[in-house]
């Protein structure tokens, strides 16, 4: 609570938010209250901090809102982190959690198909061209989706 309340200080009173509740779009990490100004991602809870805030907006990039500003679709990185923005625009999207799919889970996008069963079956010993054909998706898909899964094991 005493993060949101300075959060809501520094916006009314550095930004000038008449009404930051209803008139600014927050994002949160689960600790800090962060805002887009300038181009730029601010930490209001900690006034207007933003060392180490670039590498998270690159992260919060990958979240589809809908038009009411709620996030509705998650597309994790599915290859090493990354460190700058050109390097995450350059990984794929293939790789979707949405709560109205799956219960959240990690998708091919555009499908139904569970990462966790497509890495499962290629442990099994199923092979990628048998994937490819069973769950009709591009090699590409299938190949991304045991790599988010092995990825996400392997840490």
């Amino acid at each position: 609570m005493r993060v949101i309340r300075s959060a809501l200080d520094y916006l009314q009173t550095r930004l000038y938010v008449a009404r930051p509740l209803i008139d600014e779009q927050m994002c949160t990490d689960g600790k800090t209250i962060l805002v887009h100004r300038l181009g730029r991602l601010v930490d209001a809870g900690h006034d207007g901090q933003t060392s180490m805030l670039e590498l998270l907006d690159v992260h919060l990039d990958r979240i589809e809102r809908n038009p009411a500003g709620i996030a509705t679709r998650l597309f994790p990185f599915t290859r090493r982190g990354p460190r700058d923005r050109r390097a995450a625009e350059r990984q794929p999207r293939v790789v979707a959690m949405d709560p109205a799919v799956a219960f959240g889970r990690a998708v091919i996008a555009g499908s139904r198909v569970s990462t966790a069963e497509v890495a499962d079956r290629y442990k099994a010993g199923d092979s990628i061209a048998d994937l490819v054909q069973d769950y009709a998706r591009t090699r590409a898909e299938i190949e991304e989706a045991i790599r988010c899964e092995l990825a996400l094991r392997a840490a």
